[in-house]
């Protein structure tokens, strides 16, 4: 059976090795066909203490490592960066390729058919 992978932001890293994480969903309601959001808070297991609050993780589900701990925080290379990361990094400006432009004598020939 799979694992679930579960996606939602740090709101305590308070603990040794453990962040609390708030896990939003929507789902319609069966009667009144109006989205409704519930929120559920896991305990996630962080062997470095790299997570930091307000930060977006995914956690997937593991065999209990405590009475309250069965969820594992997700190490993946794409994490999102935190917004002191974001204000930090230096901007970059891509290069654009230059744009063409339209020769005279066939935007003559297209007026003259017109």
């Amino acid at each position: 059976m799979p694992r679930r992978v579960l996606e939602g932001r740090v709101v305590s890293d308070k603990m040794d090795k453990t962040v609390t994480v708030l896990v939003e969903r929507q789902f319609m309601h069966p009667k009144y066909k109006k989205y409704i959001k519930r929120s559920s808070k896991y305990a996630a297991h962080d062997e470095s203490n790299s997570v930091k609050e307000g930060e977006l993780i995914q956690i997937i589900e593991c065999a209990p490592i405590s009475k309250r701990k069965s969820w594992t925080v997700v190490k993946d290379g794409a994490a999102a960066p935190t917004q002191a990361e974001k204000k930090a990094a230096p901007k970059t400006q891509a290069k654009k390729a230059p744009v063409k432009k339209a020769s005279t004598k066939k935007a003559a020939k297209k007026s003259a058919k017109k």
